[in-house]
């Protein structure tokens, strides 16, 4: 285990080292190109200001060991580059500005945000270049280093136990929770400081209230929560002290900043980067923004580009696309096990329909196994010294299953959308495969084999 740890921490360092060197001088690597994000300056300058231009214009590199077992060009993007360490920065970027353009963000308020980890890591990262803080709420399950390093990062963690989304405890809803009792406080403290200040003050507080994401059965029906967005109005000077700023709710399941973030900066990259070229895209789901974003994007340029969905084990995703149902017929209401299958893999799959899924265009979906996303991990590591997590390597099986499909002679692109190094408890970690029964042990790829 050690051994395996130490080669993949210097391969990922190895890459970052070549990765920084070659920007540094200008050299240019195949089907890396540049690219523009509609509301930034072009990505070609060499300095960039501070860590939100650091992020994206990610390389597009070519997965040696796949495409030469495969006839095709397998082609990653390499997201783990990004300073937050995954393919969220951008999503976070995306939320905290248009939440700070619309008001519902104020600087120095508190963003919150129920995630397994990727999300939660790339809001704490970027939510200080604003000027913000941090707070998430995170399922005790997910593997003990996400949290470590968003208590490093300076943000609050809150640490729950796994619950239906239906239940008002599910980490997402806690997080919805944090940010209106937020609001509410910061109105009162407003108010407190206002009148102090001024003698009287009208506060006007408007909370909205929406449904909680949508989910199957009719439990989702009766379930809502009230939005986590105030609006404060003030009538007179008030001296706001930054701990009355409030909270925002990223939602990054229904916010539709997520999709965006993709068709307007992901997409455009991969289309720039492969110069149209593709003719494949491949990705598993979890909020659904960067499949969604990506595929729309990719379609509206060249409707021959094919995109598909690879979804792990316990998902509904795969029966959604390629049956128009989250389930089957031995899934339904009365026989459906509470957990019918736990999954290794983190930040993907799902069991109802996002608001940014539903904007994806898929010509169909694949569905792969823990077995194969562990044995793709230590293949890519020992062949291409890619040192991936859990949902980049079952990317990789999805490219891979495009492929065979396809045929020689395609180009197809898929994410690589975070490291190994996140996964060290969990993915990379022998004692915990050896319990679920999991333990590598191919050599090569037969592990797909058909």
């Amino acid at each position: 285990m050690a051994a395996a740890t130490a080669a993949g921490a210097a391969a990922a360092v190895s890459l970052l080292a070549c990765y920084l060197l070659l920007h540094r001088t200008g050299a240019k690597l195949p089907w890396v190109g540049s690219t523009t994000r509609t509301s930034r300056s072009s990505c070609r300058r060499t300095r960039r200001k501070g860590l939100v231009e650091a992020i994206g214009n990610t390389p597009l590199i070519r997965i040696n060991s796949l495409s030469d077992a495969t006839g095709c060009e397998i082609l990653g993007k390499a997201e783990f580059l990004n300073p937050g360490g995954s393919v969220k920065d951008r999503v976070a970027v995306k939320i905290i500005e248009e939440a700070l353009e619309s008001g519902d963000l104020l600087c120095g308020g508190t963003v919150t945000e129920g995630s397994a980890g990727s999300t939660a890591i790339s809001l704490a990262t970027v939510a200080p270049a604003y000027g913000c803080k941090c707070h998430v709420v995170i399922p005790d399950d997910a593997a003990i280093e996400k949290s470590q390093i968003i208590e490093a990062l300076g943000a609050t963690v809150e640490r729950v136990r796994p619950v239906s989304i239906t239940h008002r405890d599910h980490f997402v809803n806690i997080a919805r929770r944090r940010a209106l009792e937020a609001n509410k406080s910061a109105a009162a403290q407003r108010e407190t400081n206002c009148k102090e200040t001024n003698g009287s003050v009208h506060v006007n507080t408007r909370i909205t209230h929406s449904k909680i994401t949508a989910t199957q059965g009719e439990s989702n029906k009766a379930l809502t929560n009230s939005s986590a967005n105030s609006e404060i109005q003030y009538n007179g000077k008030c001296d706001l002290e930054s701990n009355s700023k409030g909270g925002f709710f990223a939602d990054q399941f229904e916010n539709m900043a997520n999709y965006r973030a993709h068709y307007e900066w992901t997409g455009p990259e991969i289309w720039q980067q492969t110069k149209g070229t593709l003719h494949a895209f491949v990705a598993a789901a979890g909020t659904g923004g960067t499949i969604a974003g990506v595929s729309r994007y990719l379609k509206e340029k060249n409707t021959n580009i094919k995109c598909f969905l690879m979804d792990p084990p316990g998902s509904g995703l795969f029966n959604k696309v390629t049956r128009g149902v989250m389930y089957t017929k031995e899934e339904a209401e009365g026989k459906r096990l509470k957990n019918p299958f736990d999954t290794i893999t983190e930040g993907i799959g799902i069991n109802r329909v996002t608001k940014n899924f539903m904007m994806a265009e898929l010509d169909g979906a694949y569905r792969g196994t823990d077995r194969e996303a562990v044995e793709m991990s230590r293949f890519l590591l020992k062949n291409d010294g890619l040192f991936v997590g859990s949902s980049s390597a079952m990317n990789c099986v999805g490219a891979v299953r495009v492929a065979q499909d396809l045929g020689p002679g395609h180009t197809i692109v898929t994410i690589l959308c975070d490291s190994g190094m996140r996964h060290l408890s969990k993915f990379f970690n022998d004692q915990y495969l050896a319990n679920h029964g999991l333990t590598p042990t191919a050599t090569g790829l037969e592990f797909l084999d058909r």
